[in-house]
């Protein structure tokens, strides 16, 4: 397929482009990223170089497609969970069927076969797909049409259909939402579904003037409007725990707060959000960086420093960015599988939000980005590729980013020794 996308501008209309620029998550997550509406807008892209979707991203297609073409009648969690496990998120991501002899395309991996009897039978027509395969890759299409599929599933026989059967046949094909072997997909489609972000307690992050409050001046109270707390023990395993009660700062701050073993709770903000405190934070990446990464003498308070970047030190991180370290599931994912970090097991985007395993994948990351295509990287450059791919590293526009983290990394060099002081170095 000859179809390449570098930034959003090319696979969506202008009026789309402004839609989309309408919904505050997105414009937020945007501009955080140095996006601005006087440039064209950089696709998000994997360590592999293949452009996707954010979650926040996903979300807002999904709302502005259905919104405008389905009177909101149709799951939004249901095609992004869809779009989640068929492609990643990825608009340019193929499948060739053995069976049928057919190729699916696109976030929601579609045929052009089905996309046509969609534009020709049924009469979806806000998109002239007929003989032009390559429209499929363009997200507001594939959704579109994706969504005019589910809705046909929805009622198929002239019957109206329950979530199983439309998922497992948009899966397999109507005669086969009840076969066996669409049964995995359906069931792991139930686990990304309640994995994401719409579908979290502490879903939305915070905004940026709490957030940047809470990370420089966390309050100092652990307890929530109601008693409700997020426990330590539910987020970390026995050995971390162990681990953490044995470093001298933490068991200061935790004994000094009242905590007990078994029963140690996150400090809290005013809107029930969990987060690390920097004694906490500093202690998780000490002990990841001296169990797992001593050979490449990596610094903790480098972690420390993106930890707080992208994720202002929440568990459950701010945003489309899990945990705290911002890592996504399908980094982390490939870096278990293909790179062989396996310390810790990451089945799901929930596991991204224990902090133990979120900052042994980070430091995994930086490990990879700090080596990136064989030859040694400048910290403006891993700082920057860790942030927002490496792929979309300019260093002639260092900007916002290097500056942040350098002023974050002040905060935790205080500590270092005097002769540490200026030298910023990642590795």
């Amino acid at each position: 397929m000859a179809v390449s996308f570098r930034y959003w501008d090319d696979c969506i209309d202008p009026s789309d482009m402004e839609a989309m620029w309408r919904i505050p998550e997105v414009s937020t997550e945007w501009l955080d990223a140095g996006e601005s509406r006087e440039q064209r807008v950089h696709l998000s892209r994997d360590p592999d170089g293949q452009p996707y979707l954010t979650q926040t991203e996903m979300k807002a297609v999904a709302e502005i497609v259905v919104s405008r073409h389905f009177d909101s009648r149709i799951d939004l969690d249901m095609i992004c969970a869809i779009a989640e496990l068929e492609s990643d998120r990825q608009p340019l991501a193929t499948w060739y069927n053995r069976k049928t002899k057919e190729t699916t395309v696109g976030i929601m991996q579609l045929s052009q076969k089905t996309a046509e009897w969609l534009v020709s039978d049924l009469g979806y027509r806000s998109y002239e797909v007929e003989g032009n395969p390559d429209l499929l890759c363009r997200p507001f299409v594939s959704i579109y049409l994706a969504a005019a599929y589910i809705k046909w599933l929805s009622n198929f026989d002239q019957k109206e259909r329950n979530e199983e059967f439309v998922v497992r046949a948009y899966k397999g094909g109507p005669k086969k939402a009840t076969h066996k072997s669409t049964l995995p997909f359906w069931q792991r489609y139930l686990s990304v579904k309640e994995s994401l972000p719409s579908r979290k307690l502490f879903d939305n992050g915070p905004s940026s003037n709490d957030a940047l409050a809470s990370a420089t001046s966390p309050p100092p109270a652990m307890q929530t409007p109601g008693g409700v707390y997020t426990y330590w023990d539910s987020r970390a395993s026995p050995e971390d725990m162990e681990e953490l009660w044995k470093h001298p700062e933490v068991l200061k701050e935790w004994t000094r707060s009242g905590e007990r073993r078994g029963e140690v709770r996150f400090s809290h903000d005013d809107k029930k959000r969990p987060y690390l405190s920097r004694v906490e934070m500093k202690a998780v990446a000490e002990i990841i960086s001296s169990k797992h990464f001593s050979t490449k003498a990596i610094k903790p308070i480098v972690l420390c420093a993106l930890a707080e970047v992208v994720s202002l030190r929440f568990i459950n991180g701010v945003g489309p960015r899990p945990g705290i370290m911002g890592i996504d599931y399908s980094t982390a994912f490939w870096l278990y599988t293909e790179l062989g970090y396996r310390a810790y097991r990451v089945d799901s985007v929930d596991d991204l939000t224990k902090p133990f395993v979120s900052m042994y994948f980070g430091a995994a990351y930086l490990v990879w980005l700090s080596e990136y295509e064989g030859r040694e990287r400048t910290p403006q450059f891993v700082v920057q590729a860790y942030i927002a791919g490496p792929k979309n590293v300019n260093l002639q526009e260092t900007g916002p980013l290097w500056l942040k983290f350098e002023q974050t990394l002040s905060n935790y060099e205080e500590d270092t020794k005097r002769g540490d002081e200026g030298n910023c170095c990642i590795l």
